[in-house]
């Protein structure tokens, strides 16, 4: 398996058997409008998503992201986002995602994030994974327990790290 950053010759679409993850395109910008962000400002309007969405393209370009959309295998809709943002400093990747409120609670998000995890371990390389949360954000805290995150860092506002790594989990998914 050839391990590379991005961006790749071919933009990778991960399958599982419940959802496809696959790079987001200008007609998705509807379905992707009321969960945009960039920066941690979330988009106003569709305008400021399809503005979004061209900085996500460019840093992928530019070689410092990878961003998936989410969809049901069965359906062709993003239902989330998730993927690699600021760079892949010293093997670490930090891993970000959002779910549309009509699909959280559902699943989607924990099998897109094994399967982020998986690719930023086996083929961008990866040897740590790190997540940012609020200390309040219960629900983000509980998925990244469940994956194998653990508690890495506690900052003076109420953002918290997590970190995934290989020397915490012993194997990958």
């Amino acid at each position: 398996m050839k391990i590379a950053k991005p961006p790749y010759e071919y933009f990778p679409i991960i399958r599982s058997d419940h959802i496809i993850m696959r790079q987001i395109s200008p007609s998705d910008i509807k379905d992707i409008e009321e969960i945009s962000v960039y920066d941690g400002k979330y988009a106003l309007s569709e305008d400021e998503a399809t503005q979004m969405l061209s900085k996500v393209d460019k840093d992928y370009l530019d070689g410092n992201s990878i961003h998936w959309g989410i969809t049901d295998i069965e359906k062709d809709i993003i239902l989330g986002t998730c993927g690699y943002y600021r760079g892949f400093e010293n093997e670490t990747g930090e891993l970000g995602c959002i779910m549309r409120p009509g699909f959280r609670g559902i699943g989607y998000m924990t099998f897109a994030l094994k399967l982020a995890i998986d690719f930023g371990l086996n083929h961008i390389g990866l040897k740590r994974i790190i997540a940012f949360t609020s200390e309040n954000n219960s629900k983000a805290i509980n998925l990244l327990d469940r994956l194998g995150f653990v508690k890495s860092k506690d900052y003076q506002t109420e953002v918290v790290e997590y970190e995934y790594s290989l020397k915490n989990n012993f194997s990958t998914f």
